[in-house]
């Protein structure tokens, strides 16, 4: 018997029963279902067991919107300026460039041209008088000179802002000097023909020393040394000047800037001496004359 709100429904095997409600289920052989129609049929009921799409939850899509745009790059990010560096070009240029002259000097003597000082290279050898440009630079007692565009250098105390005189033969003059002749007094005649030489040549040069009578042992107390009271490369000047003409002025004895030259050694050339102490004992501050007495030529 069926009563009210049953259905009794015959499903052959795995048949497919519809039920008046709208489910729908596979019932294995004859069962009797009982529904609850008043539940069944709710609207409440339906909307929980239909199965929700995810898709039907998304906004629809808009595919004639405007793309959106890209977000703001960060500022550290952003792509900067290269830094200039300098370049290979600029650094050889540099290095080409000529040392800046600052001005002119002239060789006292025959003077040896290196490419450094104390550790470089001989490359020339420039004539007593010869006119160099100097940039003002000194290292010790080397000078710095430009030659052909380059840097080189020489010793600074051959080097004179005045050109040196030209020795003539036959051209020592015994004029009287104009400055005096009062340091002649008790000198011998070679001595006298020194000051002489030198006062003409040399008008610049007014202080001299001549006889010490109480400076024994010493050319000076016979009147055989005449002192000629001079510094720098004016008196490398005059010392290559008596030297070069030490058979017409009778002398046998130089000493200058910590150096002697004698006629009895001369192919030594210059010879350096001990240090005496001082500039004076030292002869930086003058040039020591010894001559024989009488034996000059002019």
């Amino acid at each position: 018997m069926i009563g009210p709100g049953i259905v009794k429904v015959a499903i052959p095997g795995a048949a497919v029963a519809l039920v008046a409600t709208g489910s729908a289920a596979a019932l294995p052989g004859q069962h009797d279902v009982k529904m609850d129609t008043s539940i069944a049929s709710s609207s409440l009921q339906l909307s929980r067991d239909t199965s929700t799409s995810r898709d039907a939850l998304r906004p629809p899509l808009n595919l004639n919107s405007a793309k959106p745009s890209a977000a703001p790059t960060p500022k550290h990010l952003k792509k900067q300026a290269p830094i200039p560096k300098a370049t290979a070009t600029k650094t050889r240029a540099a290095a080409a460039l000529p040392p800046k002259i600052t001005g002119s000097k002239f060789t006292t003597t025959d003077l040896n041209v290196w490419t450094v000082p104390l550790t470089g290279v001989l490359l020339d050898v420039l004539k007593r008088g010869t006119k160099v440009s100097v940039t003002g630079k000194v290292d010790g007692i080397w000078a710095e000179i430009v030659s052909n565009g380059k840097s080189r250098w020489v010793k600074a105390q051959y080097l004179s802002a005045t050109k040196p005189v030209e020795q003539v033969a036959g051209g020592v003059s015994q004029a009287a000097c104009k400055s005096g002749s009062s340091v002649e007094s008790g000198l011998t005649q070679d001595a006298i023909r020194v000051h002489r030489a030198i006062c003409n040549l040399f008008p610049s040069i007014t202080s001299y020393g001549g006889l010490r009578s109480g400076d024994s042992g010493s050319e000076h107390s016979s009147g055989r040394a005449l002192d000629i009271m001079v510094r720098g490369s004016l008196g490398q000047e005059v010392a290559d000047y008596l030297r070069a003409n030490y058979r017409k002025l009778g002398i046998s004895e130089l000493i200058w800037s910590q150096r002697i030259w004698t006629v009895q050694r001369s192919s030594e050339g210059w010879r350096s001496m001990e240090d005496r102490g001082g500039d004076t004992a030292n002869h930086y501050d003058h040039v020591h004359v010894s001559v024989y007495g009488n034996s000059g030529t002019v």
